[in-house]
Formats: structure tokens, sequence, C-alpha cells
């Protein structure tokens, strides 16, 4: 891991270093990190909506369906952490939520039958798209380095929403059995040694109201967690706790891609109450470093 304090880390994370790529460094950023003073980390890392010319040239996919598997709005909520990341870039041009090999979606079977591109990428655009997730990767660890240099352990909430209307415009949702408003995704962490700290988020969340009654929560529905919490729980086993959160978009049209804007703000304070109620917990799991 790359090391660094958080002193450092605030003062740099949000400009393009020097050695990338001009196309890159001329425009906007791909990513920003807040860094702030305590052990909780929101992310958003697939909010993005941007993509390169380069690679928007060889689209084939419009706009509005790619929009529709994104995860607009959850950079919102990442305020709720003392620290936050989010990612400005589609996760079409880069999917920093799945294995490197993974990452960028070269068949319909990679991406819910959609036709991303008219044809296959070319090698250089496929590379630089590639390099911009390992510099993420190396970013992160440099932040959670500093941060575990502070403090023995971190949480990290991975923010993320999903669709449940995928039968189109006006049509009824799919089963509440099978799909949650929201699901925290556990399955990638040591459940037993964060046994604690889980269920008092989950039974926080649960208790908060949203649009007059209470949320539908549930562990590992629907989702159980991508690679990115993978990496961090393999990379700091038992300092840092993935929260991987997938908001079902009832609080927004996910074919208009209008949003509500009331119970957005609902969930951001139902998540704010919920993580600071596992702080205590936090605390006694680590406390300051020293």
């Amino acid at each position: 891991m790359v090391a660094g304090s958080v002193n450092d880390l605030s003062q740099s994370r949000s400009r393009n270093p020097e050695g990338w790529p001009e196309a890159e460094r001329s425009g906007a950023p791909a990513w920003s990190f807040e860094v702030g003073d305590g052990p909780v980390v929101a992310t958003a890392i697939h909010s993005g909506h941007e993509v390169r010319p380069d690679v928007a040239e060889w689209m084939e996919i419009s706009d509005t369906d790619r929009l529709r598997e994104e995860d607009p709005l959850t950079g919102f909520w990442t305020s709720v952490g003392d620290s936050s990341i989010q990612v400005y870039r589609s996760r079409f041009e880069v999917d920093l939520n799945r294995p490197r090999e993974k990452a960028i979606a070269m068949s319909p079977d990679d991406c819910w039958g959609l036709h991303v591109w008219r044809e296959h990428l070319p090698r250089p655009v496929i590379e630089q798209s590639l390099a911009q997730y390992d510099r993420f990767y190396q970013e992160v660890a440099a932040l959670l380095d500093a941060l575990l240099g502070r403090w023995n352990s971190v949480l990290v909430l991975d923010l993320h929403s999903y669709n449940h209307r995928r039968g189109g415009p006006g049509k009824d949702g799919d089963s509440v059995v099978g799909n949650p408003e929201i699901n925290v995704g556990t399955g990638t962490m040591d459940r037993d040694h964060w046994a604690t700290l889980v269920d008092t988020f989950v039974a926080a969340l649960r208790r908060q109201p949203s649009r007059e009654r209470t949320l539908d929560v549930r562990e590992n529905v629907k989702f159980m967690g991508g690679h990115f919490p993978g990496w961090l729980h393999t990379c700091y086993p038992k300092r840092v706790c993935v929260l991987s959160l997938e908001v079902k978009k009832f609080f927004m049209d996910e074919w208009s891609a209008t949003a509500n804007i009331a119970a957005l703000e609902d969930l951001r304070i139902a998540l704010r109450n919920a993580t600071n109620a596992t702080r205590h917990e936090l605390a006694r799991q680590g406390g300051p470093a020293g």
C-alpha cells in the first residue's frame, strides 16, 4: 500500500496528477476525494455519467439507456461520511466495482444485454481506461493507508442504487420479496468479526422514517457486494468494514430519471443516523491508532 498522511491527501485529491494522459489532464477529473477528520468513508463509484471523447466516439448505447444503468444521485449521500469519494466517469467507460479483466463490458452478456459499442474498442482506448482503473485503486489505497495511520478501524459505505421496474415506463415494479428498499451487502467481509457493527447499522437503518413509514432493510437479498468491497476486505482484513448499500430506485423514476427530492433527503438523513449509531462500536473495535 502507498503511505501518506491525511493532510497530504486533502491537498491533492481533486486535481489531475502529473503523468496522466494529456486528454485526461485537460478535462474534468475522473473522481474527487474529500478527506475529513474521522474513520468513516462514503463512496459513490457508479454515480458518474461522463465519458472521455475517445470512448464516446465508439459508443452505440444511448445516453438515456446508459444513465438508467448507472447510479445517479448516489453521490448526494456521500456527505454522511467523514471523507467521501465520488466518481464522475460512467461505469460503461470503466467499471470500478468489477475485477480488472472485466472492468470494460465488451459484450451484451456483460451488461444486461445492452449493446455498448459500435465496434470492438481499439487497444489504446482500452489501455487508457484500465490505467484509470489502476490509478483509482492506487489512490484509494493511499487514502485508506493514511486513515488507518490514525484510526485502527475504518467504515466504508459503498453506495449504489438498483433498478426494479425493468418492464418499462409505467409498469409495476418487481416483487418486494426479493427487492428490499435497501440491501445491505456483507458477503465479502468476515461477518463474525464485524457482527455487532453490522447488526447495529441494520437495526438503526430499519428504524429510520422515509415518507412517514420505516424502511425495508435486508441483508444479502439482492446483492452480496462487488469487487471493490472484496478488494478492501482482502487488503485490510479486520481493519476495514465495507457495507455495500444498494438502494432500490424508489426515490426516483428510473425511466425518466426524475427524482423525489424529499425521499432522497429522507434517505440521506437515514444513512447519516445509522452511520452515527455505529460510531461507538467502530471506536470500540479500534479507536485512534497509536
